[in-house]
């Protein structure tokens, strides 16, 4: 602990805790920026972010992070958020997380609208009053998870930290890249405190699931996709069964595409990810010639999905490597009644980061164990901080 008192004898300065907790967090460059976003609200402290892209030909926040202090502003009632003139420099003081219904919020076409809703997922379920939103842009492509990967494998991890009642996402529209134009919606319940789980069991692989996606393109290239996903993945397990889901009319968007999400699940109901989408822009400046390495025929994107499905399989680890920081979030946040472990395979560079800002914001610092045998994983486990939502009511 510190005070502002100086002991002339040992000539240490000591400041009190909360004080230095009051002091803004301060980062460079604009890497992760929807974690330190995110950690800043629901721990509430400030956060300065310096020097982004100040070299660039367009220095500064690009719009999708300006889309996305928006959405904060919205969700939130006294956020202070300052901008020098040459958005270079970010300074974000917190306010409290409202939520609310019937919220709107048009996202850019730079990123998917699976970008925004990763981080409502982080402050949704602490807020006063449950979330209903309305995100209208991509739902398909990019270097984001898409829009069915959300719903299959994302929503459901959420379950294992008691957020499933009442968690509702419905795909409106399909919306693929460049233009977008798609539509989908989220109902999020809140939470009082998030209970610590363990997670470490990963189990066997008993069967694949997937939706294999068309959009003002022919349907047949749907069917061309799941043969060609099926062809590899046949090979492991017999139990494979892929959705078409042709969006016809209004609700295909604005511009054409496809493409395929794949969801394995294992016998302790652990659910790995993956999934990829056809870049149209590319097929059409090669004249549509041999794209396979691009994702330029469907039975590229089947394959490329399906390879892709298997990589994560093999990693071990209970999630896949896309969803390995959400679930240290939430483990962060967990209750102090009893550790909260999860089994992990190679950390991706979100979930090491996301390591790094827990212990800035939260104090929370997770121990690392390497597990037994040859599996290659390693167990994470700490204390949670403990965080309760008191808008909640409890009666």
């Amino acid at each position: 602990l510190k005070c502002h008192l100086q002991d002339s004898a040992c000539g240490v300065v000591i400041v009190p805790f909360h004080a230095a907790m009051s002091k803004p967090l301060r980062y460079n460059g604009s890497n992760f920026f929807r974690q330190r976003l995110c950690l800043a609200t629901v721990s509430g402290r400030s956060v300065v972010i310096t020097n982004i892209r100040p070299n660039d030909e367009e220095p500064g926040l690009r719009d999708y992070e300006a889309s996305f202090l928006r959405l904060l502003d919205k969700l939130c009632d006294g956020a202070d958020i300052s901008i020098d003139e040459t958005g270079t420099m970010l300074r974000y003081t917190p306010g409290q997380i409202i939520g609310g219904s019937n919220l709107a919020h048009n996202c850019p076409p730079s990123r998917n609208v699976t970008y925004f809703l990763e981080g409502l997922l982080l402050i949704a379920p602490l807020a006063k009053q449950p979330v209903s939103i309305r995100l209208r842009g991509v739902t398909n492509g990019g270097p984001d998870p898409s829009c069915d990967t959300f719903r299959t494998a994302t929503l459901p991890l959420l379950a294992k930290f008691g957020l499933s009642d009442e968690l509702v996402f419905k795909i409106v529209k399909r919306g693929a890249l460049p233009l977008g134009g798609g539509e989908v919606v989220l109902n999020c319940p809140i939470l009082r405190v998030i209970q610590p789980v363990e997670l470490l069991d990963e189990g066997k692989v008993k069967r694949v699931r997937g939706v294999a996606f068309t959009a003002r393109v022919s349907p047949q290239f749907a069917a061309r996709m799941v043969d060609a996903a099926r062809g590899i993945l046949n090979d492991f397990l017999p139990d494979v069964w892929i959705y078409t889901d042709p969006a016809k009319g209004g609700t295909s968007g604005d511009s054409p595409g496809y493409g395929v999400s794949l969801v394995a699940e294992t016998i302790t109901r652990s659910l790995k990810s993956a999934d990829a989408c056809a870049k149209i822009d590319d097929i059409e400046a090669s004249g549509r010639g041999n794209q396979e390495d691009d994702l330029g025929t469907p039975e590229a994107v089947g394959t490329a999905a399906a390879k892709r499905l298997l990589a994560e399989i093999d990693l071990d680890g209970v999630v896949d490597t896309t969803h390995q920081a959400i679930v240290l979030y939430f483990l962060s946040l967990a209750e102090e009644i009893k550790p909260a472990r999860v089994r992990l395979s190679k950390l991706s560079p979100s979930a090491a980061q996301m390591l790094r800002h827990i212990k800035d914001f939260l104090g929370v610092a997770f121990q690392v164990r390497e597990d037994h045998g040859d599996t290659g994983t390693v167990v994470f486990s700490c204390l949670g901080a403990g965080l309760k939502n008191t808008s909640r009511r409890t009666f």
